[in-house]
């Protein structure tokens, strides 16, 4: 019996070794990929400002996380993803050996990767094209827009991303081939709008009643077009410079912007490129610069006299002459409604207040916001049109927060 156990003692003693090592391997090798991915996080939230990683920025955030994470790991490669606007770290930690170590074997290295970026986006700009926007901000909008198109799209790349666009005034415009109704305009209820209605032209409509009828034949051409989500990146850039907040106003109706952005990010007709799976994170960024509006707030663009343009707006235009802006209207409610709506269907969305507001015009786009509990984090405010682009790169850091392998 003691020589049995004499016998067996070394080859108890190896197995236990040998158990220690693989132990020792196992959990340094999962301490590095957990360091690892924290890094490729890290650095991917500085892509916005550091896209091709020649800045910088990136190496520098990859290299602060992994010194407080497991400052004994060697970092072996910080690149660029491939295809994938992204950022690969490959790091690798060595590891003493006790078994090993008595057969020569003093310590082994455990390798790790990870790459973190943009992948599995849906998004649809939703941008106020009303007249207030001309000039400087919708310029200044449009190069932000299309800067955030290239950082989420890159050139060459086969993209897991495809992007939108909602242009909107009082209305909004929709092309051929979309639904079963003609390409135009549309109101609330989803019906054509075709500019002023008839019975309004009536003299008992007018206020002033010796008021000559002052209504814009067209309030729907100047409008760009609604793109429903492309991977074509040149489609998306094209439509994205279309936008000038240039011909007839028809007012601010923030909430057919709402409606519309849903459409194009949801499967369902009216548009039906979005993906109904599960992992295709959706996102709507707003954007606009004033109240929801039909001229009937008073200030700066109130209309004194009536019918006027405003009148051809998505709710006038289906016959409703009750919906109101206002603190606490119907335009207001629909506001509220509409992004509730579009939470419900799992859509993300990110609002932008581009200058001057009120108390009341700043909750509601907070209210808009999919911020978390507690927080704005989905709220911007910007009181200047330069405010604009790096609003979007902010905006841009929460898209790429996702590990990709």
């Amino acid at each position: 019996m003691l020589v049995f156990v004499a016998l067996a003692l070394p080859v108890l003693a190896g197995m236990v070794g040998l158990g220690i090592d693989t132990s020792m391997l196992f959990l340094a090798h999962s301490r590095l990929q957990t360091a690892v991915d924290s890094a490729a996080l890290a650095g991917s939230l500085q892509l916005p400002f550091d896209p091709e990683l020649d800045q910088g920025l990136v190496v520098a955030a990859v290299n602060d996380l992994m010194a407080r994470n497991f400052p004994e790991a060697e970092i072996t490669d910080i690149s660029q993803g491939g295809e994938l606007r992204s950022v690969r770290v490959t790091a690798r930690a060595e590891v003493d050996m006790l078994l090993l170590g008595v057969l020569g074997v003093t310590s082994k290295y455990v390798e790790a990767s990870a790459l973190a970026g943009f992948n599995n986006l849906e998004i649809v700009f939703v941008i106020d094209n009303s007249g207030s926007m001309k000039g400087t901000p919708i310029s200044e909008t449009n190069q932000a827009a299309e800067n955030l198109v290239d950082l989420v799209m890159p050139d060459g790349g086969a993209s897991s991303v495809k992007v939108g666009l909602v242009p909107f005034r009082g209305k909004v415009r929709i092309g051929t081939g979309v639904d079963a109704y003609p390409a135009g305009c549309r109101n609330a209820d989803g019906s054509l709008n075709t500019g002023l209605l008839e019975q309004y032209e009536d003299q008992e409509y007018r206020y002033p009643s010796w008021y000559p009828l002052m209504v814009s034949s067209d309030t729907c051409s100047s409008i760009p077009e609604t793109l429903g989500l492309s991977t074509d990146k040149g489609a998306v850039i094209s439509a994205i410079n279309s936008q000038d907040a240039l011909g007839d106003f028809s007012g601010t109706v923030v909430s057919e912007g709402l409606k519309w952005g849903r459409h194009v990010l949801t499967p369902e007709a009216p548009f039906s490129e979005g993906s109904g799976e599960d992992d295709m994170r959706k996102i709507m960024i707003i954007l606009t610069d004033g109240d929801t509006e039909d001229g009937m707030c008073g200030g700066a663009h109130g209309a004194y006299y009536t019918p006027n343009n405003y009148w051809t707006n998505a709710y006038y235009g289906m016959g409703v002459t009750d919906c109101h802006c206002g603190d606490g209207g119907c335009l207001d409610q629909a506001v509220l409604d509409e992004a509730q709506i579009a939470k419900d269907e799992g859509i993300e969305i990110f609002a932008i207040r581009f200058g001057q507001s009120d108390a009341v015009d700043i909750e509601i786009m907070k209210a808009v916001a999919s911020s978390k509990p507690g927080t704005d984090d989905h709220y911007f405010d910007a009181p200047s049109a330069y405010d604009i682009d790096e609003i979007f790169k902010l905006i841009g850091r929460q898209l790429g927060w996702r590990l990709l392998h």
